[in-house]
């Protein structure tokens, strides 16, 4: 993987941030935290591999799975939200699953759950927790690890898209629907 030297700097910056927290409406069992208490009304932030997140990825009765890594810290991230969440809400009963995974560290899951809780976030999200590389690469060798980043996943579990920076509700709707249209 080629990094640039701003891309090296956002790799660091996710890695001093890796360890601090991740996103599937219902988790498939067997995924690590699947017991764990939720902090806030069905909030639940659960330290994940990328492995683990990708299982999410293909629960069953999803037509497309957005996944989103963001941070406390990372402004953009924090900025973005907002539209994440809404279009999260408009087309969840069409097939739309959106998974949460943090990039802070696990010593600041608090600050990290009262986001997500401030945002109406009330399913299960994941913490990363695997080393940089390894969790980069699984989801878009050309991604350098700065957040924010979403990846659009179809039915199949199959990347189709990468925003490799902050979206908006009509950037996510101009990917996903060609996704939805393709439903099997």
């Amino acid at each position: 993987m080629k990094l640039s030297v701003a891309g090296a700097a956002a790799m660091i910056a996710f890695t001093i941030a890796a360890g601090r927290a991740s996103a599937a409406d219902v988790p498939p069992p067997g995924l690590p935290g699947a017991d764990a208490p939720a902090a806030h009304k069905g909030l639940e932030l659960v330290p994940a591999s990328a492995a683990d997140v990708l299982t999410a990825v293909k629960a069953p009765g999803t037509t497309v799975t957005v996944v989103n890594l963001w941070a406390t810290w990372c402004t953009p991230c924090r900025q973005e939200f907002p539209d994440l969440m809404r279009f999260y809400r408009a087309y969840k009963d069409k097939g739309v699953a959106l998974v949460l995974v943090s990039g802070d560290f696990a010593s600041e899951t608090g600050p990290a759950s009262e986001f997500l809780a401030s945002q109406g976030v009330d399913f299960r999200t994941f913490l990363k927790s695997q080393k940089d590389e390894e969790f980069i690469n699984a989801f878009d060798p050309a991604w350098t690890g700065a957040l924010p980043a979403t990846f659009l996943y179809n039915a199949s579990g199959e990347r189709k898209h990468s925003f490799l920076g902050p979206i908006t509700y009509e950037s996510l709707e101009k990917e996903v629907a060609p996704l939805l249209a393709a439903k099997p």
